[in-house]
């Protein structure tokens, strides 16, 4: 993956989203998403720029949503946890809210709802070619990318750890149960609430999910906690602030809540 990250320098991936119909703009935006493992915090530079070079708003939003929620991280520890059916099944949906959410922000034309002083920004450098590199440059910057992704991941992995065994540990099994179990029909939405003020990013939920999972929660309601998590976070919101007006990132958070809501219940009701 970290190869295949130096294939799409920002200036290439603006390029690429700009000027596209919005309907395959969402979809390759979200596709992006998987190949940038950022969180939803250090995913908004990148969401700014976009919108300063050009790409349409919804298209934005289906990288900003994508790019902490469906990224390799993310599947891979899946995969290692919980099995491939799993993480192909929350890849796909993951990547259905973000196209689908995007493409609804984007129909709402709220486009007046973005602060005026990021319209009138325009990407410093955004239509400079970067360096050309052969396959030793990409490797390395392969390797790089293993390196700079294990140093900012293993520490969320160890508390992710440590909170997966106090869970497993202290928590009785009968009350996440019947807290998170399929039968209440408000666990879905309790998760999603729950999840909203937290600040994780992948590598540091998914332990707790598996931890979730062991003591009997169902696999729909862990996962919309999860996606709450990562992709709805307090914080994102702080930060998108600086650049969207309050009406925006509302819509933003009620159209992805109503995705992740769709997917718990779809997840609950199917496995």
């Amino acid at each position: 993956m970290g190869v295949l990250r130096s294939f799409f320098t920002p200036e290439r991936t603006r390029r690429l989203l700009a000027g596209r119909n919005e309907a395959v703009g969402n979809v390759l935006a979200a596709l992006l998403g998987i190949v940038t493992p950022f969180c939803s915090c250090s995913a908004v530079p990148l969401f700014m720029g976009f919108l300063g070079a050009g790409v349409p708003l919804g298209v934005t939003f289906s990288f900003l949503i994508a790019a902490p929620m469906v990224n390799e991280i993310a599947v891979v520890l899946l995969y290692g946890l919980l099995g491939w059916k799993v993480a192909a099944l929350y890849m796909a949906t993951g990547l259905g809210v973000a196209m689908v959410a995007g493409f609804v922000i984007g129909k709402l034309r709220m486009e007046r709802y973005v602060e005026d002083w990021v319209l009138a920004v325009r990407a410093q450098g955004g239509q400079e070619d970067a360096p050309r590199l052969d396959w030793a440059d990409r490797l390395d910057a392969g390797g790089r990318a293993v390196r700079e992704i294990v140093g900012k991941v293993w520490p969320w992995v160890v508390a992710g750890i440590a909170v997966g065994a106090g869970i497993h540990g202290y928590v009785p099994e009968g009350v996440l149960a019947s807290i998170m179990g399929r039968a209440a029909w408000w666990s879905v939405p309790m998760a999603v609430v729950v999840g909203i003020p937290m600040y994780s990013n992948a590598a540091g939920i998914v332990p707790v999910v598996y931890a979730l999972l062991e003591k009997g929660a169902a696999l729909g309601t862990v996962l919309a906690f999860m996606m709450s998590v990562i992709a709805l976070s307090l914080p994102e919101m702080v930060i998108l602030r600086k650049v969207l007006k309050v009406r925006l990132i509302i819509v933003f958070a009620l159209v992805v809540g109503l995705g992740i809501l769709l997917v718990g219940y779809l997840f609950n009701a199917v496995l």
